[in-house]
């Protein structure tokens, strides 16, 4: 489903200073404020949300993607009540793929969804960019496919990202070690090397599952993910680790910090002897992707300035706090900061070129 892109201007989100008076000698300084009965005033009554629907990319697998966000909930509904919300319930649910969460902000049947960058710029007609996601660093950053490939785990460092990147991971096939053999001896891969193995790739509007894997094989070779001989969609991480472990794709594309966390699944789960680290290698590195969203529906019945300015600060106190890192860790999320749309144009320019290099396919 291809849309046409247009940049949209940013929502720009202003908060009013309250000038301060000082005391004069007809005020003391010790005078005290009329309080709320004496004046006749009250709070405010709460705003009224029967449901906040979130929704969730299944870049997880979605039972484990429920399963962990389940307290979010409850934070949310503290957080928003403090904020001046009254939310009956939020409701998780997980897309059946990302391209389903864009639809549903568009439809305005989500109010709220976790989505990568490049989901939002899909759908970015429907759907409004609040936050951009702040993730751990890690120990390797380097363009060079075979830096990463020394048998030692990549480490989380305490320097926080806004960006992370995609790589190009080969398995213990035979395949897979003859690439990881190549590019740890020095030598380019030819397109040749590439078309010759069996791949995983993820949906059309995942960043690091396709769209930068595909810039990253267009400004290499020429080519695109459509050119590959075999290339096939996986509908979650877990379920391309375990195609890699047991030889059924020679490569698979995602996450720089995917390894770390398959790494106990690959023994457990997935039949391998070896580590993760050991048996896996990268062969190709992708320039730097900017960090999931937290987007909101421009056609949501119950969306405005003021839940938005709410939901923007509700996620960023969840972000603060030892409870709400749990949850969201697993997205590889560490906190929240405001954003802006013109902080993906450089998303909406990897889109521009996947519509052309599908459109002259």
């Amino acid at each position: 489903m291809k849309k046409i892109f247009a940049l949209l201007l940013a929502v720009v989100m202003t908060l009013g200073l309250l000038a301060g008076c000082g005391t004069t000698a007809e005020t003391p300084a010790a005078a005290e404020a009329p309080t709320a009965e004496e004046t006749g005033t009250a709070e405010p009554a709460a705003k009224k949300i029967d449901t906040l629907k979130v929704a969730f990319v299944p870049s997880r697998e979605p039972e484990e993607i429920i399963t962990v966000t389940e307290p979010l909930k409850e934070m949310l509904k503290t957080e928003l009540a403090a904020l001046g919300y009254e939310v009956g319930e939020v409701e998780i649910t997980v897309g059946t793929t990302y391209e389903a969460v864009g639809e549903g902000l568009e439809a305005g049947t989500i109010d709220v969804g976790l989505i990568p960058g490049g989901t939002y710029v899909l759908y970015d007609d429907g759907a409004e960019v609040i936050l951009t996601a702040t993730r751990d660093g890690l120990s390797k950053d380097s363009d060079n496919a075979k830096d990463w490939n020394d048998g030692q785990p990549t480490e989380a460092s305490d320097r926080q990202t806004v960006s992370y990147r995609a790589l190009f991971i080969a398995g213990p096939s035979e395949k897979g070690k003859a690439l990881q053999d190549k590019v740890n001896a020095g030598e380019e891969l030819t397109w040749e090397d590439l078309d010759g193995a069996n791949w995983s790739v993820m949906g059309t509007s995942s960043p690091a599952g396709y769209i930068y894997p595909a810039l990253w094989l267009q400004d290499h070779y020429g080519k695109g993910i459509s050119d590959l001989s075999s290339a096939v969609q996986s509908d979650s991480y877990a379920s391309a680790f375990a195609r890699l472990a047991s030889g059924q794709v020679d490569v698979l594309v995602t996450y720089a910090d995917a390894r770390r966390d398959y790494a106990e699944r690959w023994n457990s789960e997935f039949g391998r002897e070896g580590s993760i680290w050991e048996e896996t290698g990268v062969i190709g590195v992708t320039a730097p992707i900017y960090n999931d969203t937290i987007s909101v529906s421009k056609n949501s019945d119950i969306m405005d300035a003021d839940l938005i300015a709410a939901l923007q600060q509700a996620f960023i106190n969840i972000g603060n706090t030892d409870a709400g890192k749990q949850v969201i860790a697993i997205y590889s999320h560490n906190g929240y900061q405001i954003a802006q749309s013109s902080d993906y144009d450089n998303e909406r320019a990897a889109q521009k070129l996947i519509q052309e290099l599908t459109a002259a396919n």
